[in-house]
C-alpha cells in the first residue's frame, strides 16, 4: 500500500510521524511511503521582481528547513522505503494532487484539533482533504 504522509515542521507533523512509527507493523513495514511538504507559494506579485534562481533557493530552503529532520527521524528508525514529494501552493489542493500522482491508497494527517468551532471559523487542511478525496484519511491529533 503507499501510504502519503504530509508534513510541515510542527509539532503536529511530529506527531503523525511518532505515530506511524510507533505503529509500524500497520503503517510501515511493507508499506511505501510518500512524505509530502508543501511550502507556502510566493505570490506573482512578489514573484515578478525576484530573479529564478533567488525563488529556487527560497523553495529549496523552505523544503530543507522541514525535510531533512523527517528525513533523519525515518532514517534513524530504520526506515528507507520513502520518497520524498517537494511542492509548493494551497497546502490542501498540493497534497490532494500528491496523492493522486502517487495513487496513494492512505493520507496521513496531523491535526491541529481546533474542534468544530475551529473549523466552522477557520479553513482546514484537514477538512479540505477529507472532503475531497475518496482516499482514506488517517488524522492523527
Amino acid at each position: 500500500m503507499k501510504i502519503l504522509i504530509a508534513v510541515d515542521g510542527s509539532a503536529y507533523t511530529q506527531k503523525a510521524l511518532n505515530y506511524l512509527l510507533a505503529n509500524r507493523s500497520m503503517f510501515v513495514e511493507g508499506h511505501e511511503l510518500v512524505i509530502v511538504h508543501v511550502s507556502t507559494g510566493i505570490s506573482g506579485h512578489v514573484a515578478r521582481h525576484l530573479s529564478k534562481e533567488v525563488i529556487t533557493d527560497y523553495y529549496a530552503e523552505e523544503n530543507a528547513k522541514v525535510l531533512d529532520p523527517v528525513a533523519a527521524l525515518l532514517t534513524e528508525n530504520g526506515v528507507s522505503n520513502f520518497t520524498i514529494d517537494k511542492r509548493h501552493g494551497h497546502a490542501a489542493e498540493e497534497i490532494l494532487k500528491s496523492a493522486a500522482a502517487a495513487h496513494a491508497q492512505l493520507i496521513v494527517l496531523g491535526t491541529h484539533g481546533h474542534g468544530i468551532l475551529g473549523r466552522a471559523l477557520m479553513g482546514s487542511v484537514a477538512t479540505k482533504v477529507i472532503s475531497e478525496t475518496d482516499t482514506s484519511v488517517l488524522l492523527v491529533q
